[in-house]
């Protein structure tokens, strides 16, 4: 993978206008991090910090990932990359329709190959659903590896359903990621 890769691809996704998302951003949050990297979050949709900032995960839903990440695994956003499934914020941070998913997947295609994860963490249904297909549920799915790409997919909540959940579902989403450090440790 080339830094000039990379680049390439986040210009492609600054000037796309494949589906009305683009009609209503303020920027686009392509996704950032350590490339290549050992470990990939991939999440559902920027919000409205991350529309405003054009960097993902960096509200309160970001700032609960970074800790537990760092509190489980001992690293930082210079550790892992982290990037959406889609690019671009839904108006009034609705779940990204099935077309705006679509026209993202080749820029979330591109990004899985040239940051070659082991291990993806899949926060959430929207980004289940990607890897898993439209059928699966997050419930169902997490506290098991599932082999996507001869990558290791472990399942887990968005954070921003943690932080409305409370207290058990953080629980949960702390295990998972736990988890995924154990999972990392025994793909290097």
């Amino acid at each position: 993978m080339s830094q000039a890769e990379l680049t390439s691809l986040v210009r492609q996704i600054e000037t796309c206008r494949a589906c009305p998302l683009a009609d209503s951003r303020t920027n686009v949050v392509p996704g950032e991090g350590k490339a290549p990297a050992a470990l990939m979050f991939v999440g559902e949709g920027p919000g409205q910090t991350e529309d405003e900032l054009g960097r993902p995960f960096v509200g309160r839903s970001g700032a609960l990932l970074d800790t537990l990440v760092r509190e489980e695994l001992g690293l930082s956003r210079q550790d892992f990359y982290i990037a959406n499934t889609v690019k671009c914020r839904p108006p009034h941070n609705r779940t990204p329709t099935q077309a705006e998913v679509e026209a993202c997947r080749p820029f979330l295609t591109r990004q899985l190959a040239l940051v070659d994860p082991a291990v993806i963490v899949a926060l959430g249904q929207t980004a289940a659903a990607w890897f898993l297909g439209a059928d699966v549920r997050v419930t169902l799915a997490r506290g098991r590896v599932h082999e996507v790409d001869a990558r290791a997919l472990l399942v887990t909540y968005h954070p921003s359903a943690a932080l409305r959940g409370g207290a058990m579902v953080v629980a949960q989403l702390r295990s998972d990621i736990a988890r995924a450090g154990l999972v990392l440790a025994e793909r290097r």
